[in-house]
């Protein structure tokens, strides 16, 4: 007993340094920006940013989920003063899933299957330029949709019937990063945590993402769409408005 109330403690105060890493590092960014000058790599850009990686769930989450492989796809879009930015940003967490509750609707419990979790974060950040390599904060709310299992036995036909039940859900999601510009790409890393305000089986969903990718200009093709749906200006600023 004594182990598990210790292991739980550290769990708590690893949570808690995380937290207080992305709080030091915004203020890091914030203070360092204007000794530093212009971020010349971010400057009126818009990236693609696609990563893989794994969702581990935390605390009582990890009786129902454990990790599978998982991923994301994004924009990391500049603001005009380009230490900040937003990014929306498609998660698609994938898990593997035990069913603890009976459900009225099905007659049996699902011991082994997979459950996936599709959320959208609209999250917003700063960051700070350090030659090549960058390092980054954000935070902000999402939308998304939970696909749970379950399972119909059909005795005389000897056919066990797959299905899902999907539910809406509102979260949060926060967490920290960096990525290194090589010529004519980023490898980034990023760490965060993701958190469902709808409850799964009556247990509370908290999931610490791990995820590696490649971050790509795609301010050019910015430019064209802008330019073929008849806005004046540009993203990059090559094109002025007409007056």
């Amino acid at each position: 007993m004594r182990l598990i109330l210790f292991l739980f403690s550290i769990k708590r105060l690893l949570m808690k340094r995380f937290f207080l890493a992305v709080i030091l590092l915004s203020l890091f960014s914030i203070n360092t920006y204007a000794q530093d000058g212009v971020d010349t790599i971010h400057y009126r850009k818009v990236y693609y940013w696609g990563t893989t990686g794994m969702g581990f769930p935390i605390g009582k989450t990890k009786d129902i989920l454990s990790p599978k492989f998982s991923g994301s796809i994004g924009l990391d879009i500049s603001l005009k003063n380009s230490m900040f930015f937003v990014s929306p940003t498609l998660y698609t967490l994938s898990f593997k899933y035990k069913q603890r509750l009976p459900d009225p609707n099905f007659a049996y419990r699902i011991e082994d299957a997979n459950t996936n979790f599709y959320t959208l974060a609209f999250s917003g950040g700063l960051r700070k330029q350090m030659r090549r390599l960058n390092v980054y904060g954000f935070i902000g709310p999402g939308v998304g949709l939970t696909s749970e299992p379950r399972a119909t036995v059909m005795i005389d036909e000897k056919v066990v019937k797959m299905e899902n039940k999907n539910h809406f859900n509102l979260s949060s999601k926060l967490g920290a990063g960096a990525d290194y510009k090589f010529n004519g790409f980023f490898l980034g890393l990023e760490l965060g945590y993701l958190h469902n305000f709808r409850k799964i089986q009556d247990t509370p969903v908290n999931i610490f993402t791990v995820m590696i990718g490649l971050k790509s200009d795609i301010t050019q093709i910015g430019d064209k769409v802008i330019d073929v749906i008849g806005i004046d200006g540009s993203i990059s600023g090559k094109k002025d408005k007409r007056p």
